[in-house]
């Protein structure tokens, strides 16, 4: 008898996914609840658990293939014995994946006896990326996982034990041919969209098509707070088992620049606008298949030990591949840290319904002003694009100048100014 593994319910207002990768191939042993296939979908990736014990069956969709919420894509047949009753070719698959399946066991055995383990999404996709045996991977992560660090060490491991390419051909001194050649290796490949960039894209295209995009600029002295971290950071580590850093001064200063102008805090629906008296602020993190906005849930009533776990956790979750859909549901403004990759200025786009984001960028030494003496100062520049449908630009210049205000001065988060 065989159970029909069907697409499970994937959030709000999302019908359909892509089949990133089969996890198991027929003739492969399952357990209940063990994921047997990866779905890409508009915001993460989900993996598609097997509904009983039992044996890899057939497999109805391709890898690429779209899938509706509801379908069947793959059978579980009830043991072994079952799978030899399907038909030739699955039959055949089925003594195919028997046989990798008991090779894999022997690997596996021969490693000191490590239990076998699921990999993450992104794991995965680093694996394949790489080429490289994660049954030859000792894990560093948590109860001996493996994580893509894990898998990167190994492929620099195995790139540097390579043989050495063999010595250039002599110079060939002959005229060249009449038609020019390019010389060297010329390669190209084609890939699929994910899912994931296909949405960003259009999302991001109807931003610049709907809303009215205008961004400005300010620049803030990190004096104090880069002192203020420096001399509290060991302590606050030490207390809270975290480390302090710049975000959650920027994500406090947000909270009071947002209370005290609300329209930034804002959107437009239909012909209303929402106006709201809390903060759940997006933070940009990256991603293996690219960069996320999962939420912080009322960040105003959250201390900067609370903030900074919660950034934390979804940088890990984030990098492991674990992020869910309620992660990233909602947000009523957005912070996008584009400092950490070394950029000095830009203009970011807003993430509908939001009307506004704030961009940080990297600190550096610039000369400035001070008491009419020219000095040194550790400056970044911040960039505020909103949507002049709602918000003015003298709401939008008000709004940046609070934040400088609390950075420069960060006493102002301690006593609500």
């Amino acid at each position: 008898m065989a159970t029909e593994v069907k697409v499970p319910t994937l959030g709000e207002s999302i019908t359909e996914a892509t089949l990133g990768q089969w996890l198991k191939q027929p003739g492969d042993p399952v357990k209940a609840d063990e994921p047997i296939a990866s779905l890409e979908t508009d915001k993460v990736a989900v993996d598609v658990p097997s509904p009983v014990d039992g044996v890899m069956g057939e497999q109805a969709v391709s890898e690429g293939d779209t899938v509706q919420v509801g379908a069947a894509i793959a059978l579980i047949e009830a043991g072994a014995a079952a799978a030899t009753s399907a038909t030739p070719a699955v039959a055949d698959r089925t003594a195919v994946g028997q046989a990798e399946a008991a090779a894999r066991a022997e690997r596996e055995e021969s490693q000191e006896d490590e239990e076998p383990q699921t990999l993450s999404p992104a794991v995965r996709r680093a694996v394949l990326e790489h080429r490289v045996d994660p049954s030859k991977i000792r894990g560093t992560g948590k109860d001996g996982r493996i994580t893509k660090d894990d898998v990167l060490a190994a492929a620099a491991t195995e790139a540097k034990a390579a043989p050495a390419p063999a010595p250039a051909a002599p110079v060939d001194l002959a005229p060249p041919p009449a038609a020019p050649r390019p010389t060297g290796d010329r390669h190209e490949e084609r890939v699929r969209m994910t899912r994931l960039r296909k949405t960003v894209a259009t999302r991001l295209k109807d931003a610049q098509n709907t809303a009215a995009i205008l961004t400005t600029f300010n620049d803030v002295d990190m004096t104090e707070v880069m002192a203020a971290r420096s001399r509290y950071k060991d302590l606050f580590e030490k207390k809270h088992g975290i480390r302090l850093g710049f975000m959650s001064f920027f994500v406090k200063a947000a909270c009071l620049a947002l209370r005290d102008v609300p329209s930034v805090n804002g959107s437009i629906e239909g012909e209303e606008i929402v106006y709201r008296d809390y903060a759940d602020i997006s933070v940009a993190v990256s991603a293996p298949q690219g960069l996320v906005v999962p939420v912080i849930r009322d960040a105003q009533d959250l201390s900067f030990a609370g903030v900074e776990k919660t950034i934390a956790d979804f940088g890990k979750r984030a990098k492991d591949g674990t992020l869910k859909l309620e992660d990233m549901k909602g947000g009523t403004f957005t912070i996008s840290n584009g400092g950490v990759f070394g950029s000095l200025m830009s203009t970011p786009i807003i993430n509908p319904p939001q009307s506004a984001v704030l961009g940080l960028h990297r600190i550096e030494e610039r000369p400035v002003v001070r008491d009419g003496q020219i000095v040194a100062r550790p400056m970044m520049y911040l960039a505020l694009s909103y949507d002049h449908r709602l918000v003015d630009g003298r709401e939008a210049v008000t709004f940046l100048v609070r934040i400088k205000e609390a950075i420069e001065d960060p006493t102002r988060l301690l006593i609500d100014l």
